[in-house]
């Protein structure tokens, strides 16, 4: 089955560019182009797709203001921010509303198809500082809130595992080799946990599972 790609991005050379790169792999199908995230909700309502390429700094509703709206309403999408700078508090900011990773745009021929299948795999493509500040805030918080009692979240036992699984540090796909279920099962748990524990990113999982000792 193919990945489906919607793009989002204010520079129409870089959509172009981003499009034929994409459909000269079978892997992708490209179901989204659009020059702004005025209607970014709806856009990805209509095109359904499992990845949302959102570039960071756009006109009227930026980046990270997209990712936060389409976190809330899409919580099994997972979003890959395009940056031109690796401007640490503006991607550590997309993160933490809910971005999955980010590629720098010179990087886009060279590691944006891998990027993608390692999202899809349960990954979060990021650089060595910004995955640090991620883990210094888990750690923080974990600290400061390690005596706290666990919610009753209601997750079933097989979301339990999975959540455990993916704190351990396991991919999708390596959580599903570990439990013997299909990726597709695999995704449909989170959905569920995603739901459950009231989160929009992988980073908000992790860190309310350590904090609140879910598992």
């Amino acid at each position: 089955m193919c990945i489906r790609v919607a793009i989002f991005d204010d520079n129409k050379n870089i959509r172009n560019s981003i499009i034929l790169l994409l459909n000269t792999d079978p892997a992708f199908e490209v179901v989204g182009n659009f020059s702004n995230a005025q209607h970014c909700v709806q856009n990805v309502l209509t095109s359904r797709p499992d990845v949302v390429l959102m570039d960071i700094r756009m006109p009227g509703i930026d980046g990270i203001e997209a990712v936060k709206l389409l976190s809330k309403e899409f919580p099994h999408i997972q979003i890959l921010i395009q940056t031109v700078f690796e401007d640490d508090e503006r991607v550590f900011e997309s993160i933490c509303a809910g971005a999955s990773g980010y590629i720098l745009k010179n990087q886009l021929t060279s590691s944006l198809t891998d990027a993608i299948k390692e999202l899809q795999s349960g990954g979060s493509p990021m650089s060595p500082s910004i995955a640090r500040r991620v883990l210094n805030i888990l750690q923080q918080g974990y600290q400061g809130k390690k005596q706290a009692v666990s919610d009753d979240y209601k997750l079933t036992i097989r979301e339990k595992e999975v959540l455990t699984a993916l704190v351990n540090g396991l991919s999708y796909k390596m959580i599903g080799h570990e439990l013997g279920i299909s990726y597709e099962t695999v995704r449909s748990h989170m959905k569920n946990i995603y739901e459950k524990l009231h989160v929009a990113s992988l980073t908000e999982v992790v860190a309310k599972a350590i904090n609140q000792r879910i598992v």
